[in-house]
């Protein structure tokens, strides 16, 4: 117990230095991406928070690891077990080393935790926790996290935590085999302070009725995304001012209209307005373990079975009752439990309510003294991020449990299968037995991306054993082209501060070797894309038996879909956006490909927002309408004659371009369009979303103004390699006095069409006389002297948002801000800015690691040839929570003919040779197909096209001469058929393969 109190007073006085510096803390472990799914506010209650977590078995690691990344104040790590061959299956951070050594688990895993964050105070304990242990020590902390505590000792330390005030946060979660639980308990008032963590949408208003109940119509049928109850807050609404600055609660009519109650005493509605989602704070009741037990709120994942859950539950409560009776967990691969398990479970109350499930009951005899690891994986995510809930008050908790069976070994399976052998697949044998371990060892995988998703994976893939070099297994390959940044560490977990500017690739595997040094694994460097197909033809993915994407954009994804399909091969895909996660399974002749479904594309923003932006976003996102071509005569002789040469001149062509930006275009705008201009149809023309600007006047004393002229000028000075001073103030004060004169705007066209696509700089109209004119400048300019190819070189600026020292972020901050105050638009902060500009995805550890556990469940159920009702896609968001889990969709076939369809997993084949015509090809295909082919394309190029002039001619000509054979020696080929009516347009078919040398590329490979 000493320990345990020692270890309290040193988090309590690192707690008191490490506060304070939080914002410098992000900065160095790179909790950037998080700050974007948490805010500030919760990771300051985060970085004030104690944590207590027992059990360090698989679950227990993934917890520590997941809530140590995401930068609590300190976690006292809590364990009495010793090292064992087993746990080198389950838990990454335990060594070969300590097993032979007899250490604690507590002291192995200890210090490889605490390197993760520097930030975070890893304190630990190997005190006896049991009913007889005074539970006053968990007062210093504001969570509790048991995992492999005994159902006793749950109940017992959660009255505990529940009677405390205010009350400790309570999280109890086991894995039993391929059978999971979490139950969290944060009191009897638990207060939510944003229950989705989804940032408000500002949505613009088409109309308001006057009339009781009102009715608000939203802006050209944009959708406002609310539900009834929920409130909204009114800004800038004309004539109907009333509603200013006041919430109202809606109830929703359609997606684009809801109600607000009584208008009808107010002034008639005019023009403008939005309306944003306040966050409503929620206060959420839980119930202690003891009555959740008999009477349990669970989540159900699995739409179609509402009822399995419960019956998890009871399963899991009749295995409680075996392990008090019996001090043990049932024999592996036994059915000891069988018996017992019906009796218990049928004595359960909530098992009233659902039928028992036998298959189930059987599972979990033969499972439960096993432990998979990927199941510790996705569960461990969503423990943890209950946690970080429970410190911060961010997002809604889960009430009150999870319990999920992740999948079924095959019955066929004799007990035998199960048994031990004494090494470290022990725990992963018992769940799924001795040959699927086996076929896990022989597996070739190839992984694409060793980002953060990638890491968690490879860490999976280790404790699987999948791909073992002594068993001619190879997760053969993974590829990244990338480098670690400080922003990677706090969740691509493999990485370490001395591994920045590293590969990804070798370094990843370098550190999975670590974890299991038997794994065989082929690092690359490589982009997955067409420039690299000589590396992975089909000859590299006929080795492989199956493929998965740790990726991070769309096209990536299209891209190795289309060769998995190609090279029928299975294809493992996920992702993550902030607290949300999907997972999908594609195996060939199963299940559609990511190729069949489209995502909605991306809506794009009107080229004329540059010149009326509605809100911030558009500010941020249009701030590169600032910029300037550089391309065309006038352009290089516009450079020629401001090119700065001293650091003062760069200073000056800052400044000149405040007044260029912020107030000679507001003036110019407002010339063109005065406030009291009118449209054809009488309504005014400045209403929204159109705001007028209102000219800025450059004040030194404004540290925004001071800011955009330094960070600009610190721009120009590196474009031209000039450099730069901190003697700013005094050239500034001198030139402002110098640009007293008053600006006259001039008669220009400005695009007001909502649908005009931003012009072609390039393709604007020049007169023959004034491009003479220029032409001569530039010879003059390149005649002189002066002008040497020195003083001519320029340095393109990339930008890097992660650089707080090189300025950019200093100008694209200053300068949005400036235009949003041009615009009466509320300013985004620095945080906001830069996710916006720097197009930051919000990424956090939870989610990541449960996206690549349910995929490494996936894994298995494809290596062991499951069939297509096993298989499991998933979306989930932890902030709600929500956990929706659905079968693939099921594989497509298109009819040609009655006796003829394809999917898109079928291809057709003709081998040809040196003299193979175009008529021999067509022939070959009918022959074989027994359908007449009528066009046939390559890519683009149309080969025959029987209305096409001259295309009768090229029957004759070989394949060869009309299509360059490939390195695989051969092509695919878009063919259409006769349709069975004439008039009918052409039917489709699958993709032919035309193979010049008459053999297979199979039988090469």
């Amino acid at each position: 117990m000493n320990q345990l109190f020692k270890c309290i007073s040193n988090c309590r006085s690192w707690g008191r230095r490490g506060a304070a510096g939080l914002a410098r803390a992000c900065s160095l472990v790179g909790l950037g991406r998080q700050r974007y799914v948490l805010g500030d506010s919760a990771m300051h209650r985060m970085a004030q928070s104690y944590v207590f977590l027992s059990g360090l078995g698989g679950l227990g690691v993934e917890i520590a690891k997941n809530i140590v990344l995401a930068g609590v104040k300190a976690v006292t790590l809590h364990d009495t077990k010793q090292c064992e061959t087993w746990d080198l299956g389950t838990n990454f951070f335990i060594r070969e080393e300590d097993v032979l050594s007899q250490r604690k688990r507590v002291e192995a895993v200890h210090p490889r935790v605490a390197e993760l964050n520097p930030y975070v105070q890893v304190g630990k304990s190997s005190c006896v926790l049991d009913e007889n242990t005074d539970l006053s020590f968990l007062r210093t902390y504001q969570c509790v996290i048991l995992t492999e505590a005994s159902l006793s000792l749950q109940k017992k330390i959660n009255n505990f935590c529940h009677s405390q005030s205010p009350p400790i946060k309570f999280i109890s979660c086991d894995v039993f085999g391929v059978c999971a639980r979490v139950f969290c308990d944060f009191g009897d008032a638990f207060e939510v302070s944003d229950p989705t963590g989804e940032e408000p949408k500002q949505v613009f208003i088409q109309n308001i009725t006057q009339d009781n109940p009102g009715v608000v119509m939203c802006m050209d049928n944009r959708t406002h995304g609310l539900q009834t109850g929920q409130s909204v807050l009114f800004r800038e609404v004309y004539g109907m001012t009333e509603l200013n600055g006041t919430c109202r609660q809606v109830t929703v009519l359609t997606p684009y209209s809801f109600t607000i109650g009584d208008t009808s005493g107010m002034q008639a509605y005019a023009h403008g307005g939005f309306f944003v989602q306040v966050k409503i704070p929620q206060t959420c009741c839980f119930e202690r373990m003891e009555q959740q037990l008999l009477d349990p709120k669970v989540l159900v994942p699995d739409f179609s079975k509402p009822e399995v859950p419960l019956q998890i539950h009871a399963t899991l409560l009749a295995l409680d009752s075996f392990q008090q009776q019996h001090h043990r967990l049932p024999n592996t691969g036994g059915s000891q439990f069988d018996s017992v398990a019906r009796l218990q479970v049928g004595r359960c109350p909530c098992a009233r309510q659902v039928s028992i499930d036998q298959d189930l009951v059987r599972t979990l005899s033969r499972t439960a003294g096993g432990c998979l690891a990927p199941l510790c994986a996705a569960v461990g995510g969503i423990a943890s991020q209950e946690v970080l809930k429970a410190l911060t008050g961010k997002f809604t908790p889960l009430q009150q449990w999870v319990s999920e069976a992740v999948i079924r070994p095959l019955q066929c399976l004799a007990a035998e299968e199960f048994f031990p052998k004494g090494d470290r697949y022990d725990a992963l044998r018992a769940c799924i037995g001795d040959t699927m371990c086996h076929k896990l060892h022989r597996l070739r995988v190839f992984m694409v991306g060793c980002g953060a998703i990638g890491c968690e994976m490879l860490k999976n893939f280790a404790l699987l054993g999948v791909g073992l070099a002594d068993h001619s297994g190879e997760v053969g390959h993974i590829t990244d082209p990338d480098l670690i940044e400080k922003s990677n560490l706090n969740r691509q977990f493999l990485f370490r501060p001395h591994h920045i500017q590293k590969p990804k690739s070798t370094t990843a595997a370098a550190a999975t070797q670590d974890i299991n040094p038997q794994l065989q694994i082929d690092a690359h460097l490589n982009k997955v894309c067409p420039a690299t197909e000589s590396i992975y033809n089909d000859r590299f993915y006929s080795r492989l038996h199956v493929v998965v994407t740790a990726l991070d954009n769309v096209e990536a994804r299209r891209y190795v879909d289309s060769r998995i399909v190609s090279n029928q091969k299975p294809l493992l895909d996920s992702g993550t956006m902030g607290t949300k996660g999907h997972t999908e399974v594609i195996v060939p002749n199963l299940t559609e490909s990511y190729n069949s479904h489209r995502d909605p594309p991306e809506e794009e923003i009107p080229f004329y927002f540059g010149v009326f932006p509605p809100n911030v976003e558009v500010v941020i996102v249009l701030l590169e309408i600032l910029g300037e071509s550089l391309e065309g005569s006038f352009q290089v002789i516009k450079l020629l004659s401001r090119r700065p040469t001293h650091w003062e001149h760069c200073v000056t062509l800052a400044r000149i371009k405040f007044d260029k930006y912020f107030k000679r275009k507001a003036l110019q705008l407002l010339h063109s369009f005065p406030l009291d201009t009118r449209l054809k149809d009488g309504s005014l023309f400045w209403q929204s979303p159109k705001r007028p600007p209102s000219p800025i006047e450059f004040d030194l004393k404004d540290p925004l103004h001071y800011s955009f002229v330094v960070s600009a000028a610190r721009l120009f000075a590196e474009i031209y390699n000039i450099s730069y001073s901190e003697k700013v103030s005094r050239y500034i004060g001198a030139l402002s006095l110098k640009m007293k004169k008053k600006i006259v705007p001039v008669l220009v066209r400005i695009e007001t069409d909502e649908m005009a696509k931003k012009p072609d700089q390039t393709k604007l109209s020049v007169s023959s006389e004034e491009e003479r004119e220029a032409i001569a400048q530039l010879e003059r300019a390149i005649c002189t002297q002066a002008i040497t190819p020195d003083w001519l070189r320029m340095t393109p600026i990339l930008f890097e948002k992660d650089d707080d020292s090189n300025g950019h972020m200093d100008f694209v901050a200053s300068a949005s801000a400036l235009r949003a105050r041009m615009y009466s638009i509320e300013a985004a902060d620095r945080l906001k800015t830069k996710r916006i500009a720097g197009k930051i995805i919000p990424a956090i550890a939870t989610a990541t690691a449960s996206v690549a556990g349910l995929v490494a469940v996936e894994l298995i159920k494809v290596v062991g040839g499951y069939g297509f009702e096993s298989f499991k896609n998933c979306f989930f968001n932890l902030a709600i929570p929500v956990v929706v889990l659905t079968e693939p969709a099921n594989v497509k076939r298109t009819r040609i003919r009655d006796n003829i369809s394809f999917s898109i997993w079928d291809r057709w084949t003709i081998q040809g040779h040196e003299d193979f015509t175009l008529s021999d090809f067509m022939n070959a295909v009918r022959e074989k197909y027994g359908i007449e082919p009528t066009m046939v394309v390559h890519g683009v190029k149309m080969l025959y096209v029987p209305v096409m002039p001259g295309h009768s001619k090229r029957l004759k000509l070989t394949m060869q001469k009309l299509v360059k054979p490939s390195t695989e020696r051969y092509v695919d080929l878009t063919v259409s058929f006769a349709p069975e009516l004439e008039g009918d347009e052409d039917l489709p078919g699958p993709p032919v393969r035309y193979c010049f040398s008459g053999d297979k590329p199979e039988d090469r490979a």
